[in-house]
């Protein structure tokens, strides 16, 4: 029986301040003295200020990155396709949620509690605050720093940024308050300490690998401080013994089940579960923007990622450009069929395989992560999201110890090798990996040299491939200094050229691809396939002709294209964002930066 939290209305009203300024609450609001009085009350208010990251944000975040082509506005490509500046990004420059939590963190103390209830509450405020900074400092890198309620007559309101350096001091020195303060049984569906340290483990993963890879910030002689903090904290969760790898000895349904799950309360790899029921007035994410034909499609350069089964690369195999969708299916890491469609699968209420739906702009793969295939309507919208997943735990360790040079082969069995074992995949071997680094991943990576590029670059794939569509992607760009791998435009699957294809494995075709000057036949004339099947008739040719579906080399095959529009990514500028003019006329003392005007 799923479990919920009751966010009380009452004290979210108190959040509503304007999201363009610290403004002050407003004159209705409960006046601290009269609230912050009992356990109960601080309970109340910090329920209110849940925040849990949601399927939407997750298995929709990756079309910011080199995973997903999509027909979205999405921020990053908008930038690389057009002249930002920032009168024309204005989003994210928003504090309201700031104010919420530093209201509660000025008044908490009053209450009659016991102490311990207190710093307990204070923690979880204080966890939520370095999300709410961590997300800025992300994009903005400088901000202002703010630790106390102001008003819209203090002075503070109009201060300059401050320096990253001492914004993620404090936001450090926030989640260290709460891994030490926040309890470990808490209400099911709400953050306890485990979920605060894993938190604490991405943050430090992430700042210090930036401030290894990122020369503008000037900072680099302090990244092995938050990598040692990003192992530490991972090693912590890692001997708590409480999580382990979700396993029922199933490699080829295991890895999905965290993400076609109705209830994952229990599951042993879940740290932190955002819960759903459609029964109960909680509807979640039904997955039809997802599956591929609509807004979002997963890129080739991601198939071609996937290992073999063998553990061997993909991308060594002679001729593996020109492989077609049922031969580069075959034989891969089984995380590639539970991650996006494959030959042969079958879609809810069909009872035959699915065939392939391509369309102008898509790359002709469909998404099965995040997807429910039941025509059950409370399943569909009831799949639990897992926020934190001792996947990562596992993976941010690996990768601290390998970027601080102290990884060992034992490293690896207890973390990298863990989640390949699950699928039944060899294990990660790091002097074969040291000795022979992958030309594919190499290339995507040219600031990465050193010893052990090898197995970081292994570590970087298994990333990719874990995390495919959970929104992890683009930050690992950003963070490892790889922008540049957002100039190339995303294709789709590889086709011959003009002709009969089978798409769902059997052997026999089930669509054929004509000239655009082809009139196609209608009703009975279309030709039939073996099974008496009438075959998909699609024009193909090059992008911008009146045809179905776009070739790289139009009639005579090639990947699918899904846009030409030439991307420039700028660095450093496009790694952040300009704080949005109308903010800089509110408050001249915020300097844009890194280019940005």
């Amino acid at each position: 029986m799923k479990k919920y939290i009751i966010a009380m209305s009452a004290m979210l009203a108190l959040g509503s301040c304007n999201e363009e300024f610290l403004d002050k609450y407003p004159q209705t609001s409960v006046a601290p003295d009269a609230f912050f009085k009992s356990g109960e009350d601080l309970e109340l208010y910090v329920n209110g200020l849940l925040s849990l990251e949601s399927p939407w944000s997750a298995y929709l975040g990756d079309q910011s990155s080199d995973n997903m082509a999509t027909t979205a506005a999405v921020e990053i490509k908008s930038m690389m396709t057009g002249s930002p500046s920032s009168q024309t990004i204005t989003g994210g420059w928003s504090w309201g949620r700031l104010r919420d939590i530093n209201y509660f963190l000025d008044n908490y103390e009053q209450a009659e509690a016991a102490e311990e209830t207190k710093a307990h509450f204070a923690g979880l405020a204080r966890y939520y605050r370095a999300q709410f900074y961590f997300g800025k400092i992300g994009r903005y890198s400088d901000v202002p720093w703010y630790e106390v309620t102001l008003n819209p007559s203090d002075a503070e309101l109009y201060k300059a940024r401050d320096p990253r350096e001492m914004v993620m001091e404090m936001v450090m020195e926030d989640l260290a308050y709460a891994a030490a303060n926040v309890r470990e049984s808490v209400p099911s569906g709400t953050p306890d300490v485990w979920a605060v340290k894993a938190f604490y483990a991405r943050v430090a993963l992430y700042e210090g690998t930036y401030r290894k890879y990122h020369a503008e910030l000037g900072l680099e002689s302090t990244a092995n401080e938050f990598l040692e903090k990003a192992r530490d904290i991972s090693k912590e969760i890692m001997d708590s013994g409480n999580f382990s790898i979700y396993t029922t000895g199933n490699p080829e349904a295991d890895y999905l089940r965290l993400f076609d799950s109705q209830v994952l309360f229990g599951n042993p790899e879940v740290i932190l579960v955002n819960a759903y029921d459609n029964a109960k007035s909680r509807g979640g994410f039904d997955g039809g923007t997802v599956f591929g034909d609509y807004e979002q499609s997963p890129s080739r350069d991601l198939v071609m990622s996937y290992l073999m089964a063998d553990g061997s690369r993909f991308t060594d195999i002679p001729g593996h450009e020109s492989m077609g969708y049922v031969e580069e299916f075959q034989n891969r890491d089984p995380r590639l069929t539970q991650t996006l469609v494959y030959p042969g699968w079958v879609r809810r209420a069909e009872s035959s395989p699915y065939i392939q739906n391509l369309s102008k702009n898509f790359t002709g793969y469909h998404q099965l992560k995040g997807y429910a295939n039941t025509i059950d309507f409370d399943d569909q919208r009831g799949m639990d999201f897992p926020v934190y997943r001792y996947a990562e735990i596992l993976l941010t360790y690996a990768e601290a110890k390998a970027e601080l040079n102290e990884l060992t082969q034992g490293d690896l069995d207890v973390s990298v090798n863990l989640l390949r074992e699950r699928v039944n995949l060899p294990g990660l071997d790091m002097a074969e990996a040291n000795a022979n680094p992958d030309s594919f991943l190499a290339s995507k990576y040219p600031n990465l040299t050193g010893a052990n590029q090898g197995v970081i670059l292994e570590i970087r794939r298994e990333r990719r491939i874990e995390f495919a569509m959970e929104g992890f992607r683009y930050d690992d760009l950003m963070r490892w200094h790889a922008g540049k791998l957002l100039e190339n435009i995303p294709e789709g699957m590889y086709f011959d050229g003009l002709g009969k294809y089978d798409m769902t494995g059997d052997g026999v075709e089930d669509i054929i691809l004509v000239s655009k000057d082809t009139d196609i036949p209608t009703g009975d004339a279309k030709e039939k396939n073996s099974l008496g099947e009438t075959l998909i008739y699609y024009k193909a040719g090059f992008i911008g002709e009146s045809v179905d579906v776009y070739l790289k080399d139009g009639e005579n095959g090639g990947n699918m294209e899904t846009e030409t529009k030439e991307r420039s990514f700028v660095e450093p500028k496009y790694y952040y964002r300009p704080i949005p003019i109308q903010q800089v006329t509110l408050n001249p003392n915020l300097e844009q930066i890194f280019g940005w005007e």
